[in-house]
């Protein structure tokens, strides 16, 4: 089979079996990159992309055999519900392909996050697909202090109005978008590890879709984003706390 057809990085897809896992469907992707044999990336188990747990990982594959194993480290993100227990898994996978379809597919196990109890194992199929599930929510790291988010139109001021909501909460109501910022803080804390900020069209303006530039400022960092949002779908930002993140 060609060298091509081998290269393993990449988004892959698909579902593992979990006993008494915290969703009722778990879907799982892995964020691959294969450099010289060695294995990284993210992987998430995830009900939706608005229920997950997010993991780095490492691990090493063998063209020879076409094996890779994925060895999952820290949690990096997560929001789920309280009563879930989250596993650190260990993934045996071998690559195959039939036309098109390039898959994984193999063995799981692992360990409660924080203990030395096992998890249940069981299997995994994972299909490659050319994106991911996640791609439209990006993730910026913050170490703790205030964030500054300020919201401007982008492009002709058209009427666009909006909510801001932090982690479900309003923090601003029926703000209409123009040349001059509306700002909110995020107050970011060692105990809190994710704040999710969700800007809802209340309508569409002239233009639509309703459209933002926001631009956010953390310490010494600054950064600006292109939301577009529509009264059936939010636009997302997500903060993780990490306390190494630079100031």
């Amino acid at each position: 089979m060609p060298a091509q057809a081998q290269n393993l990085s990449g988004f892959w897809k698909g579902t593992l079996t979990m006993t008494g896992g915290c969703f009722p469907t778990n879907h799982i992707e892995l964020q691959i990159t294969v450099s010289d044999g060695r294995v990284t990336g993210s992987s998430y188990h995830y009900l939706d992309i608005h229920n997950y747990v997010k993991k780095s990982f490492t691990g090493a594959y063998t063209a020879s055999d076409k094996k890779i194993t994925v060895l999952e480290d820290i949690v990096t993100t997560f929001k789920i519900p309280p009563h879930c227990i989250v596993c650190i898994k260990n993934y045996a996978l071998v690559y195959s392909r039939n036309g098109n379809d390039e898959t994984l597919t193999g063995v799981w196990d692992g360990k409660i996050m924080n203990s030395e109890s096992p998890c249940q194992p069981g299997t995994i199929v994972l299909h490659r697909i050319a994106e991911s599930a996640f791609k439209d929510i990006p993730e910026i790291a913050v170490d703790t202090g205030k964030v500054r988010l300020d919201f401007y139109d982008n492009g002709e001021i058209d009427g666009d109005s909006i909510t801001v909501k932090v982690n479900k909460q309003v923090v601003l109501q029926h703000q209409k978008l123009t040349a001059n910022a509306i700002t909110t803080y995020l107050n970011v804390e060692a105990n809190t590890a994710l704040y999710e900020v969700e800007m809802v069209a209340e309508n569409l303006g002239s233009i639509p879709p309703n459209t933002a530039v926001l631009v956010i400022t953390a310490g010494t960092r600054r950064y600006q984003l292109f939301l577009a949002s529509q009264p059936d779908r939010s636009a997302f930002v997500r903060f993780v706390y990490n306390r190494k993140a630079p100031l």
